[in-house]
């Protein structure tokens, strides 16, 4: 079992703490492919807010796009978002090049 550390924007950070968000969206690069079924991930908001989750499922999907089709968006970030607002600011990070280069990962959470 290993541990990773992940920052997080505030909004999110705060999604997943209060347990609204139950899978975190990433680009599976070479950081994200050696999170295992198991691991805990240390979400930090700064250096002094921080909790941990553990890794309960492994959605791998070629873009975020089509996990979206999967899931709905209140597990993905917040009701209160809909799929294109959470699409576009993915996309901002994580271009559809480096989709199509990656793939993407949706990371199961609970929290510990």
């Amino acid at each position: 079992m290993a541990t990773h550390s992940m920052n997080l924007q505030p909004r999110y950070f705060d999604f997943i703490k209060d347990g609204t968000k139950r899978i975190e969206l990433r680009l599976f690069d070479e950081k994200r492919q050696k999170i295992a079924l198991g691991d805990i991930i240390e979400f930090n908001k700064s250096e002094t807010e921080k909790f941990e989750a553990k890794v309960i499922g492994l959605l791998r999907y070629d873009s975020f796009e089509s996990l979206f089709n999967d899931f709905d968006v209140s597990i993905l970030a917040d009701a209160s978002m809909t799929k294109d607002e959470l699409l576009g600011i993915l996309e901002e990070f994580y271009t559809p090049e480096k989709q199509k280069e990656y793939g993407v990962i949706g990371i199961r959470i609970e929290l510990l």
